[in-house]
């Protein structure tokens, strides 16, 4: 029996999933559109340079939260390690305070904003995190 058949067809089509999640991926930071149910953050990294990103919001219970759902996370990380940031809502730009939500803080927020099971496949299944943003005052 020929071994090698079955482990090339799964190697085979391993290859194209990954490709279809780069693919998805790279055109969703592309292409991403700034509509109502976006923000605009600006983190800082260690170096001091800051870098824009469009992230999608959630509201809940009156307060507001951005998720990291997604393979392609840098802001993630910069906001981890400096958790101040500027966010442009609506055309208003304001300071805030990110905090990571964990345990059912964050679980209630996961299954109320379930972003399905066809985007989780397109995107590679990747950590789902969710980040408060509690606003600290008007930016500069």
């Amino acid at each position: 029996m020929n071994t090698k058949k079955p482990v090339r067809a799964i190697a085979v089509v391993a290859a194209a999933y990954i490709s279809l999640v780069v693919l998805f991926e790279s055109s969703l930071g592309f292409f991403q559109p700034e509509l109502g149910g976006t923000i605009t953050i600006t983190t800082v990294d260690k170096q001091g340079q800051s870098h824009d990103r469009v992230v999608s919001r959630f509201e809940s219970g009156g307060e507001l939260f951005i998720a990291a759902n997604h393979w392609p996370r840098a802001w993630f990380r910069r906001v981890l390690q400096n958790p101040k940031l500027i966010a442009l809502i609506d055309g208003e730009s304001a300071s805030y305070q990110a905090v990571l939500l964990k345990g059912e803080k964050h679980d209630q927020l996961a299954l109320e904003y379930d972003p399905g099971l066809a985007f989780r496949f397109l995107t590679g299944f990747p950590p789902r995190y969710f980040i408060q943003l509690e606003r600290l005052s008007s930016a500069p």
